[in-house]
C-alpha cells in the first residue's frame, strides 16, 4: 500500500440524510473519455472539474468514477497498481482533491471504483506474492498446483477468453486470473487481505468519498477445493456475456459468489457506516442466479446499499421484459435495494443496443426519464444525456484487450468509450487539443453539449428539465411499484410514497399508441416534466417514444 496511506487528511463529507442514494440519480463518469485538460488525449481528473457544473446542472445526485489508481493500463484501470494513488496520466491525489471539493460545493456526492477482487501483475503484493512460496503475502493470490499432468487445476475460464489459470515459472504454481492473466485473483479466504482492501477503502474515506461502486462485487470469493464448474446446460446463459464467448457455457457456481462473500461484506458495510453518509453499490457480475445474489448482498442495514446486474444491460427491449426484469427482482430483494442503468462502460450504447437509432431525439430522453422512474437509484452513463450512438471502432484502432480477443463477432468496448464531445466546433468536438486514445465520431460532436444546451428540444434539455421535475417527487425517488396489465408495447406502472401516487407511461414503440384504460382510473396531469403524454376520456394516448405522467 501506498505510504501516503499515513498522509491522508481527514476531508469533510458534504451533509446528507443517511440515505440520500435513495432514489439517487448517478452520473457515471469514465474518466479517460471526459475531459482532457492538459492535452495529451486522454481524460484527467483536472478535466473532470473543469466541467462538473455539467453534472450538476443536468440533475444528477452523485457522480460515479471509473478508475484513476496507479495502473499499467493493460484493463484501463481495472488493473490496480496501487490502490491509494492518482496515476499520473490523470493527475494526483491534489487533484482528486480539489474534485471532492468541487462536487460537494454543488451538492454532488462522489462515489470512486474500488476495484478489489484482484490486482494488476505489476502490485507490489504479487511481486511479493510470486517470487517464492515462503514469503509474507505467499497466500495473498489464489495460487494452486498443476495437475499431475501438467495442466491447470481446474476447468474454470476467464471472462477475456481461455483458461482463468497462468503458470508462473517462480513457484511453479498456476496463479487464477478471473479476466486478464496481468490481473491476478486476490485470496479472500486469507483474512491479512481483507484487512489490506479494508484499509484501502478507509484511505479514501478520509478523503472525503461518498462511497463506492464495487466492480465484480460477486467474484470475491472462490471454492477452496477448486471443484470444477458444471455445464450450464438448459440453464439461461451468464448475463453480458456474448455466446462467442466460452465462458458462457459453464455454470459459474464454484469459481465465484461463494457464501463466504457475505460475512466480508458485512465488514465492509461496518466500516462504511462509521463515516457518515457513505453508500455502496455492488456490480453484479456474470453471475448464474443474479437476482438472488442481488437480494443476498443488499440484505438492509447488513451489506451493500445497492446493487446492479447486467438484466437491463442486455439485447432484450419490450415492455413485458423490463416489466418481468423488475417484478422479479422485487420479488427476490426483501428489504434490498436496486440500482437500474440502460447503458455503461462495459456494455453497446443503448440507442443502438435496442435499435433506436432511427429515433433518437425522442427516444433517449424517454429512456432517461424511464429509468430514473423505476423503483431504485438510476446510473446514467456520460453521453446518455446526448443520445450518444455506440461508435464503430475500426479493428486498428481497438484499444480493449476484450474487443481484439473475441473480434468481429465481439467488438469489444471501446465503442462506448468514445471520448465526450463538448463542442461542436472544437477540433475532437471539444474533448483534447490532441489526437484522443479513442477516435470521435463525426455524429457525435454533432450531438456535443454546445450544440443542444441552449435549445429547449434538445435530448439534453430535455433530460435536465426532466430530472429537475422528478427530483420534487418523493413518489419517484423513494415510492414502492405496481405495474399495470397494458398491452405492448406500453409501459406502465404506479410509484406511491406518503400519500403522493404518480402514473408513469411509456410507449417503446416508435408508432403513437392508445390504451383504453377502462375504469382503472381517472388521473389528472403532471407539468413540467417535458413529456406529451395525455389521457382523454379514458384512454391513454402516446406519441411514438413518448411518455406520460399522471397524478391518481
Amino acid at each position: 500500500m501506498s505510504s501516503l496511506h499515513a498522509e491522508t487528511p481527514v476531508a469533510a463529507r458534504s451533509p446528507a440524510h443517511a440515505d440520500w442514494w435513495r432514489g439517487a440519480v448517478i452520473y457515471q463518469v469514465y474518466p479517460r473519455s471526459f475531459a482532457d485538460s492538459n492535452g495529451d488525449g486522454i481524460g484527467d481528473l483536472p478535466g473532470i472539474v473543469d466541467h462538473i457544473d455539467h453534472i450538476a446542472e443536468l440533475g444528477a445526485d452523485a457522480i460515479w468514477i471509473s478508475p484513476f489508481f496507479r495502473s499499467p493500463m493493460d484493463d484501463f484501470g481495472y488493473d490496480v497498481a496501487d490502490f491509494c494513488d492518482v496515476d499520473p496520466m490523470f493527475g494526483t491525489l491534489a487533484d482528486f482533491d480539489r474534485l471532492v471539493e468541487a462536487a460537494h460545493e454543488r451538492g454532488l456526492k462522489v462515489l470512486i471504483d474500488l476495484v478489489i477482487s484482484h490486482t494488476s501483475d505489476q502490485h507490489p503484493w504479487f511481486a511479493e506474492s510470486r517470487s517464492n512460496r515462503e514469503n509474507d503475502k505467499a497466500d495473498w493470490y489464489v495460487w494452486a498446483d498443476a495437475k499431475p499432468d501438467g495442466t491447470p487445476p481446474n476447468n474454470w475460464l476467464s471472462v477475456f477468453g481461455g483458461p482463468a489459470w497462468e503458470w508462473d515459472t517462480r513457484r511453479h504454481q498456476y496463479y487464477l486470473h478471473n479476466f486478464l492473466k496481468s490481473q491476478p485473483d486476490l485470496n479472500y479466504h486469507n483474512p491479512q487481505v481483507q484487512d489490506a482492501v479494508l484499509d484501502a477503502a478507509r484511505f479514501w474515506l478520509d478523503r472525503g468519498v461518498d462511497g463506492f461502486r464495487l466492480d465484480t462485487v460477486n467474484f470475491y470469493f472462490h471454492d477452496k477445493e477448486l471443484k470444477d464448474n458444471p455445464p450450464v446446460g438448459d440453464k439461461a446463459r451468464v448475463a453480458g456475456v456474448a455466446l462467442s464467448n466460452p465462458y458462457a457455457y459453464q455454470d459459474h457456481i464454484h469459481d465465484k459468489t461463494q457464501p463466504e462473500n457475505l460475512a466480508f461484506l458485512e465488514r465492509l458495510r461496518k466500516l462504511c457506516d462509521s463515516y457518515s453518509g457513505v453508500a455502496t453499490i455492488g456490480e453484479i457480475g456474470a453471475d448464474h442466479d443474479p437476482l438472488a445474489t442481488m437480494a443476498a448482498y443488499t440484505q438492509a442495514g447488513k451489506r451493500l446499499n445497492m446493487a446492479y446486474t447486467f438484466d437491463l444491460l442486455s439485447e432484450n427491449f419490450s415492455a413485458r421484459f423490463i416489466r418481468k426484469t423488475v417484478e422479479d427482482f422485487e420479488a427476490a430483494i426483501g428489504s434490498g435495494w436496486p440500482s437500474w442503468a440502460f447503458s455503461n462502460h462495459d456494455v453497446r450504447r443503448v440507442i443502438s443496443r435496442w435499435n433506436l437509432d432511427h429515433d433518437i431525439n425522442r427516444a433517449a430522453p424517454m429512456l432517461v426519464a424511464l429509468v430514473a422512474s423505476l423503483r431504485g437509484s438510476p446510473c446514467i452513463y456520460q453521453g446518455e444525456e446526448l443520445g450518444l450512438v455506440e461508435a464503430d471502432v475500426p479493428f486498428e484502432k481497438l484499444q480493449d484487450p476484450y474487443g481484439r480477443q473475441f473480434w468481429p463477432e465481439y467488438k469489444g468496448r471501446d465503442g462506448c468509450r468514445t471520448p465526450m464531445p463538448w463542442s461542436d466546433s472544437a477540433a475532437h468536438a471539444g474533448f483534447s487539443s490532441a489526437d484522443p486514445w479513442l477516435p470521435v465520431p463525426a455524429d457525435h460532436a454533432m450531438r456535443a453539449v454546445s450544440a443542444q444546451k441552449n435549445d429547449p428540444g434538445s435530448v439534453l434539455s430535455r433530460v435536465r428539465r426532466f430530472l429537475s421535475w422528478r427530483s420534487r417527487s418523493a413518489a419517484l425517488r423513494k415510492g414502492s411499484i405496481r405495474f399495470l396489465d397494458l398491452p405492448e408495447p406500453v409501459l406502465a406502472f404506479v410509484r406511491e410514497e406518503g400519500g403522493e401516487a404518480v402514473l408513469c407511461a411509456f410507449n417503446l414503440a416508435a408508432e403513437p399508441s392508445s390504451v383504453p384504460l377502462g375504469d382503472l382510473m381517472q388521473p389528472t396531469l403532471f407539468e413540467g416534466h417535458g413529456f406529451t403524454g395525455l389521457i382523454q376520456e379514458g384512454v391513454l394516448r402516446l406519441d411514438g417514444h413518448d411518455a406520460g405522467f399522471f397524478r391518481i
